[in-house]
């Protein structure tokens, strides 16, 4: 926890002894949230492990039983009485369907077992893919959250690299939405969010990584896109979301429409992620200071650059 008063003093130090709710959730999703589903994920994976065991030592209890029952029916099978002496012979069949009655029992209740065993370890095994979604989730939104978009980011260079295929990547920032969310509240300040997550879901392909990077600011990554495409795509999530008006749900009264400013990067080859997202943040950047509502690609601060 020690890491979590720096951080939360760090936080309290950077807005002049305010603390947003953007910034709760951060926090709360980084230090509280992952402890929480990492302690969930452990004690289902020793849930797993336990059942494993359980297993092994019913599939050893049952090789030991054969064997017992093997060896039984190789003595008998040595021992077998003529057929003229009947009451040995009767004795002997007798025996063999006893022993025989009770390995079929044995093997019915160890089928029962192995296959409860099997269920359970299915189950603890959907259990625990449901936690590690949870972990990768961000839960106001239902995006992905940042560990995940930085595991995505690095697998998509990883795949860029290898095959020489282009992505881009998009960072978009909510404007002025502190503002909005100390004027109309921090519930009203959670529907933006949704709808701006809603928006990007429904106007982005399938395959797009779309995240919460943190607070409003969001992380999209488009797979086979280059900067043009890219463009594309993040003036289809800002126009689109100009269309739509944001009514306060408590009162029912309109909060008129939200704007998001976006920055576009195109992956070169020898990136890191920390290369990427720094070029993407440096157009997001003057996006807002062009007056926000709009979307800069990275080429554009170039051709600025050798203009000044």
């Amino acid at each position: 926890m020690i890491s979590l008063s720096a951080e939360l003093g760090a936080v309290i130090t950077a807005g002049n002894g305010i603390v947003s709710g953007a910034d709760i959730d951060s926090l709360h999703e980084r230090f509280i949230g992952s402890e929480r589903l990492a302690r969930q994920a452990e004690r289902t994976s020793l849930q797993v492990l336990g059942e494993i065991e359980a297993m092994s030592a019913l599939v050893e209890k049952a090789l030991g039983a054969s064997e017992i029952y093997h060896g039984r029916l190789t003595a008998m099978s040595n021992d077998v009485p003529p057929p003229t002496d009947r009451d040995r012979l009767r004795a002997w069949i007798e025996a063999l369907v006893m022993s025989t009655r009770e390995e079929v029992v044995r093997k019915s209740q160890l089928e029962n077992e192995l296959r409860n065993s099997s269920n359970e370890i299915r189950n603890l095994r959907a259990a625990l893919e449901t936690t590690r979604a949870e972990a990768l989730t961000d839960p106001l939104t239902g995006l992905a959250n940042r560990r995940h978009f930085e595991e995505m980011l690095q697998k998509s260079i990883d795949q860029s690299t290898l095959r020489r295929e282009p992505f881009a990547l998009v960072m978009a920032d909510i404007d002025h939405f502190k503002r909005f969310n100390d004027a109309h509240g921090h519930l009203t300040g959670d529907q933006v969010l949704r709808l701006v997550a809603r928006t990007m879901t429904d106007k982005l392909k399938d395959k797009a990584v779309i995240s919460r990077f943190g607070g409003e600011e969001f992380g999209i990554i488009l797979p086979e896109a280059d900067l043009i495409a890219g463009k594309f795509g993040a003036e289809t999530v800002r126009q689109a979301l100009l269309t739509r008006e944001l009514i306060k749900r408590s009162t029912n009264e309109n909060l008129g429409r939200i704007t998001i400013s976006l920055g576009v990067a195109s992956y070169r080859r020898g990136d890191t992620a920390g290369s990427l997202v720094d070029r993407a943040d440096q157009a997001l950047m003057q996006a807002k200071r062009d007056g926000r509502n709009r979307t800069v690609t990275e080429d554009a601060l170039e051709t600025a650059s050798r203009v000044a």
